[in-house]
């Protein structure tokens, strides 16, 4: 703002994960967090569902303020709709949603985009954060979660994001992870009507991630 010669199994081919609103696991902060791919302490990470439309496009309707001019997130039920069946159809990305413990709701999203496997094991990040979330630091957790099960279960070496100079919140945000500054890139990406510079921020599985281990006991699904 994204895996080795024989990759694991990707999660996303879970029957829940590609379940229309009506084939859907119940919904709930327990259901929830049963179909957690990692727990943190105040969070946990699962895949996207279709039946989340109404909650997701709801937070993005309500974060507009938060998200332009960095972020276009999809903001009506059909528009969510094309977009998550990208995140879960497409083997060349990944999709998260960032979760509170508390109450299960959706505090953010993080996404893997362009994962290439054989040398180069790398996949690029974007994510936001809704408004009701920001600043609480449920996404400093919940990035941390991704970027542990993408070196672990997902199989990658590496993780970039691009990130426009004038985010400073996004660029705090990885480098409170220990995410190192790569280069900048003008006229990187098209967005808001204009191509946009972009600074480079990267992290590899040799480097610290500096983030909490997930919860005692919680551990990983595969």
């Amino acid at each position: 703002m994204a895996a080795a010669p024989s990759p694991p199994p990707n999660p996303r081919d879970a029957g829940a994960d590609r379940a229309s609103g009506s084939e859907a696991a119940a919904s709930g902060p327990q259901a929830d967090a049963g179909a957690a791919v990692a727990v943190g302490r105040r969070t946990f990470i699962r895949h996207y569902r279709l039946d989340d439309a109404a909650e997701y496009t709801a937070l993005a309707r309500e974060s507009t303020r938060l998200h332009r001019p960095w972020l276009f997130p999809p903001r009506t039920q059909a528009d969510y709709v094309a977009y998550a069946r990208r995140l879960l159809e497409d083997p060349s990305r990944t999709g998260y949603l960032v979760c509170d413990r508390a109450d299960g709701r959706i505090a953010g999203f993080i996404n893997i985009n362009n994962i290439v496997e054989g040398a180069f094991l790398s996949g690029a990040l974007g994510y936001g954060a809704f408004a009701h979330a920001a600043g609480r630091g449920l996404m400093t957790e919940g990035l941390g979660l991704v970027v542990r099960h993408a070196f672990g279960p997902l199989g990658l070496h590496r993780l970039e994001v691009n990130i426009q100079p004038r985010n400073q919140s996004s660029i705090a945000l990885v480098r409170r992870l220990g995410f190192r500054l790569e280069g900048f890139s003008p006229d990187f990406l098209f967005i808001d009507g204009a191509w946009r510079d972009h600074e480079r921020w990267a992290i590899t599985a040799e480097m610290e991630l500096r983030a909490p281990r997930p919860a005692p006991g919680a551990g990983e699904a595969d």
